[in-house]
């Protein structure tokens, strides 16, 4: 990669990373359902007229938008605003790798080979340590939403990979369409008219500010600089970027939010990343081409263009 491209890959992995600071900053604004739910609706509009009509059939749009927007950001959002911590929720969401192949093994009929096998042990030992840590100082059960959310995410990168979009910045906007309604609806049950209401009417230029960054800096910028990373070199050299994606999250947490971060964090951040780099590098196994009515695509390829489907 030319170090331009190198730069750019770095700056998207440091954009996702600071968006988990920037989720907890917005969290003190709005709660949790409607910030989600504003966050899709500033990330469609305007784009959805821009991208031009959507390249997939709709079912993958609407089944991808309720996995991943209602699902997985509903259940990141309120587990953040339930108190667990940004960079920890920065790491914890990296499970999805092991998520993701564990379901492509049941839906796609991959099977891991023994050093994938090995990567997701490892990874699944980092997410115990760091259920240790944050059991000592912090709510188990916000710990698990944010685990929950990792298996929506993994759930929706299959979807996703069975969509086989050809245009990734045009499904990511018409997918951003889908959980705006849904979210809206739980907020108005769950959090209230009043909450809602009172919110909105609150709005200043931080919380404005955090909309426009977990919308368009985050979804439309970051995932549409990755689709263009990833057309230009092969996806082995550009996923590895994303390992990077903790680190800048944890830090900027650290740095802005005051964060601590343990020794037994460290170690659990040390696992999980090198057990998701190997999960999502390492080959898998395929089953004969043509399985599901078509040529699967490389495994290494896939991990990394569903893996960056839905950043934070």
């Amino acid at each position: 990669m030319r170090p331009a491209h190198v730069a750019l890959a770095v700056l998207v992995a440091a954009v996702w990373g600071v968006n988990f600071t920037v989720i907890e900053i917005g969290l003190g604004h709005f709660p949790p359902l409607l910030f989600s739910a504003l966050r899709f609706l500033v990330a469609a509009l305007p784009a959805v007229f821009l991208v031009g009509r959507p390249k997939v059939a709709w079912r993958w749009i609407l089944a991808v938008g309720l996995v991943l927007g209602v699902a997985k950001f509903g259940l990141l959002f309120v587990g953040m605003d339930a108190g667990m911590p940004a960079g920890l929720s920065s790491l914890v969401l990296q499970i999805q790798a092991v998520f993701t192949a564990l379901i492509a093994a049941v839906v796609l009929g991959e099977r891991p080979t023994r050093t994938r096998l090995l990567g997701m042990l490892v990874a699944l030992s980092g997410i115990a340590v760091a259920a240790v840590d944050e059991g000592a100082s912090g709510p188990l059960g916000a710990f698990a939403l944010v685990v929950a959310a990792a298996a929506c995410w993994g759930l929706s990168n299959v979807l996703t990979r069975k969509a086989a979009p050809p245009d990734a910045l045009n499904f990511m906007v018409w997918v951003s369409t889908v959980p705006v309604l849904p979210l809206l609806a739980l907020s108005l049950l769950l959090e209230g008219p009043t909450r809602d209401y009172d919110a909105l009417r609150a709005l200043d230029r931080q919380g404005a500010g955090t909309l426009v960054y977990v919308a368009w800096v985050t979804t439309v910028f970051g995932f549409g600089a990755w689709g263009w990373l990833l057309r230009r070199h092969p996806a082995s050299t550009v996923a590895p970027f994303s390992l990077l994606v903790p680190v800048f999250g944890m830090t900027s947490a650290a740095l802005f939010l005051g964060e601590d971060v343990s020794p037994l964090r460290w170690c659990a951040a040390a696992l999980l990343v090198g057990g998701v780099a190997v999960t999502s590098l390492a080959p898998a196994r395929r089953r004969a081409p043509g399985y599901f009515g078509r040529r699967p695509r490389p495994a290494a390829e896939d991990s990394a263009l569903v893996g960056s489907a839905a950043r934070e």
